[in-house]
């Protein structure tokens, strides 16, 4: 599996009565496609998945599968558990898993690795590692991320640093052979493209999806020039998208454009203060 340009982690968007809208989330994923996404993720944070019920789940799944199936592109599904990897079998437009490093536990690195050893064995599809350190609690060097991709059946990582690190520059500057490291920290993604991350997993191409794929495109054909002041937009829009619990903002956005039927979340999460919304839609680009 080669993974490069944006791929869009999918909101579940829901109806007046709070019901999930599964044909607003298909029409949503046509929406990113045509605009340049290079695949999308089903149930990955932004989707949040721990609010649906396995019903609604498998439905996302059913909905997102058959779009991409049509269309010929990646699809990723968060999963991270042996048991939730061997169902991905049966769905055969699943490329790949998006398996988050475990949480609170903080298991070492060398625990990290024996986690992710056992998820590759089990699953049916490869494994792109999803690394947010300040969500998860663990950090992991660019030498314990090598030894992941050393690992048969791991493809990449979705990279979410709170900063440009040494070790992020370390991954970046000489990445291992077939492991795709993904930006996955909206602000700093032109920093990370240019780097040479080959893509992006992101959750505030939502909105402006043209414009972020135009960005990962020029990085890599090289025209910095006028990615610079492209880069400098998005990130302003990416840090208003970000200022409350994603996806609050992001499905208020979408909502203000009409695109879903209401801004809805489920607990734990709010829906996002008007206020924020408005900051986000100023940043259009």
């Amino acid at each position: 599996m080669t993974l490069s340009g944006v791929h869009v982690p999918l909101i579940t968007p829901f109806d007046s009565t709070g019901a999930v809208a599964y044909g607003v989330l298909r029409d949503l994923a046509h929406d990113m496609l045509a605009a340049g996404a290079s695949g999308l993720v089903a149930l990955g944070t932004t989707a949040e998945p721990a609010a649906l019920d396995d019903a609604e789940r498998a439905g996302v799944l059913d909905t997102l599968t058959a779009v991409c199936h049509r269309r010929g592109v990646p699809l990723l599904v968060g999963a991270n558990t042996a048991a939730e990897l061997r169902a991905l079998a049966g769905h055969p437009a699943v490329t790949g898993a998006l398996c988050l490093v475990p949480p609170f536990v903080r298991p070492g690195e060398d625990g990290v690795v024996a986690h992710f050893a056992a998820l590759a064995a089990a699953s049916p599809v490869p494994l792109v590692v999803y690394h947010v350190p300040h969500r998860t609690g663990q950090d992991l060097s660019a030498g314990a991320l090598r030894r992941v991709a050393a690992l048969a059946g791991v493809a990449g990582v979705k990279y979410a640093p709170v900063a440009v690190d040494a070790d992020a520059v370390d991954l970046l500057a000489d990445p291992p052979p077939g492991f795709a490291v993904l930006a996955a920290t909206d602000t700093l993604l032109s920093p990370m493209l240019a780097l040479g991350a080959p893509g992006a997993i992101l959750a505030s191409a939502h909105i402006a999806t043209a414009q972020f794929v135009t960005l990962a495109d020029d990085w890599r054909a090289g025209r910095s020039e006028r990615t610079r002041p492209l880069g400098h937009r998005l990130a302003r829009l990416s840090a208003a998208l970000f200022a409350e619990p994603n996806p609050a903002v992001i499905k208020g956005v979408l909502h203000a454009q009409g695109r879903i039927p209401t801004a809805a979340v489920r607990l734990p999460l709010l829906p996002a203060a008007p206020a924020s919304i408005d900051a986000a839609l100023r940043c259009l680009p």
